[in-house]
């Protein structure tokens, strides 16, 4: 297969009709492969991984609109043109709005036919598993139709300019995913910005975001411009958006309104062009209910959303993953581990990985660093990962588990009396009973 030829599926149970568009479509470049009905297409798909499909209408068996909607739930971004001798302007106006990219009528006008295809291909940057060698996406190691359907929607995303909510589980890629959308993105050349708003300490996000003037506050010794005016014209990744607190989201919100970004201490605002793309192992609807996260701010993050789907779900992938691991650490080590042996290979990809991608790394380099032979057993992949938790929590996570133990450890020493315990936090009562409020604890219980 060549991997630089854009590739098309042609679908039709007329085998005349079919040599003569592959002659025309293969004249102009295009690799072409034939099907003769659409069960025969749906079995070919993640074979030749097209990036288009043309379809005829009316075919024995499964029809043009049936075939369409299989590869819909299948390959939700793959587009498909089809080609009827019994067109009308209802069925192109229906066929469209279910996603059809477009609805052309035979005798085929061969200019028209090459002008559509050229339009639906520029959409389609990778079809069907596309290629693994795309620079924008090089750092994502896939061959999981989830994942390549997804990075299609992403590469649209990209190129439309609009916010990204990115979702999905601890482990599971979510900054690699937004770096790639970066990378595909007008603003490639510009920097890509990352920030985990759950890793810093509340009292300084806003200062590591906006940025604070000298002596705005105890330990500014110095003018530091922040982290938006640092992704200037690129791109500010904010992962674990979830965990932004409520008094900053409202300023983060005005930011994004008014494209102006103030520093701590400073009456100037400096304008701003910024791409934002966040992050979320949360569920906002959840917590906008619970009054934890702004809707508003979560439609103005929210105008496309990506969820990266867990490892789980994307199993195929568990072998590659694994030896790209395995290459990265024998290389850093510099052990000559080659290999994983049959067995150990079938329990990493029948293992349940709740901590996804960030968890496999974990045990494979466990296993490079015990192994003492060229290939790693089964029975080092299996003491890996009982020996990884279960449930690798984030650092925001941790934090907060830590900070509810701490609380209630302190309200039990002092019986519930909020002034003694905010004393020996060195918290002053107010910032007490904020962090109190935030952990839903009731200190009249301890006492």
């Amino acid at each position: 297969m060549n991997l630089s030829k854009k590739r098309i599926l042609l679908v039709d149970d007329d085998e005349d009709l079919l040599r003569l568009l592959s002659m025309r479509l293969t004249g102009n470049g295009y690799e072409v492969s034939l099907a003769q009905s659409g069960e025969e297409a749906l079995g070919l798909l993640p074979v030749i991984r097209p990036q288009l499909v043309i379809t005829d209408l009316r075919m024995e068996g499964m029809d043009g609109m049936g075939l369409f909607d299989a590869i819909r739930k299948a390959h939700s971004s793959l587009p498909v043109i089809i080609l009827t001798a019994h067109g009308s302007i209802p069925d192109a106006v229906a066929a469209t709005k279910r996603g059809v990219f477009t609805f052309l009528t035979k005798p085929l006008n061969s200019r028209e036919l090459l002008r559509e295809v050229d339009k639906a291909l520029s959409l389609s940057p990778g079809g069907v598993g596309g290629e693994l060698g795309q620079e924008w996406r090089r750092e994502i190691i896939t061959q999981s139709p989830l994942m390549e359907d997804l990075l299609s929607k992403a590469h649209l995303a990209a190129a439309s300019g609009s916010s990204v909510l990115i979702l999905g589980e601890s482990g599971t890629g979510k900054e690699l995913l937004a770096r790639a959308i970066h990378q595909a993105s007008a603003r490639a050349s510009k920097p890509f910005v990352a920030v985990n708003c759950g890793a810093i300490p509340d009292s300084l996000l806003e200062s590591e975001l906006f940025g604070h003037t000298k002596g705005a506050f105890t330990g500014a010794d110095r003018n530091y411009s922040g982290l938006f005016r640092s992704a200037d014209g690129g791109t500010l990744f904010l992962d674990e958006i979830g965990d932004m607190p409520l008094s900053l989201q409202v300023k983060l919100l005005r930011v994004l309104q008014e494209k102006q970004v103030r520093s701590i201490g400073s009456a100037i605002a400096t304008n701003i062009n910024v791409r934002i793309i966040s992050a979320t192992h949360r569920v906002l609807e959840d917590e906008i209910q619970e009054g934890n996260f702004r809707e508003d701010l979560y439609y103005r993050l929210n105008v496309v959303s990506l969820e990266l789907p867990t490892l789980a779900e994307r199993r195929e992938d568990i072998p590659l993953l694994a030896n790209h691991f395995l290459q990265k650490f024998t290389s850093e080590t510099g052990k000559t581990v080659g290999s994983f042996s049959s067995e150990a290979l079938d329990v990493l990809i029948s293992a349940s990985w709740p901590g996804n991608i960030r968890q496999l790394g974990n045990v494979v380099e466990q296993a490079v660093a015990l192994s003492t032979s060229h290939v790693i057993s089964s029975d080092l992949i299996n003491n890996a990962i009982r020996e990884t938790p279960e449930d690798i929590p984030s650092f925001a996570d941790a934090r907060r588990q830590f900070e509810q133990e701490y609380l209630v450890q302190l309200l039990k020493i002092t019986n519930g009396n909020v002034s003694h315990a905010a004393r020996l936090a060195k918290r002053n009562r107010t910032e007490f009973y904020k962090l109190l409020s935030r952990h839903h604890i009731v200190p009249t219980l301890f006492k």
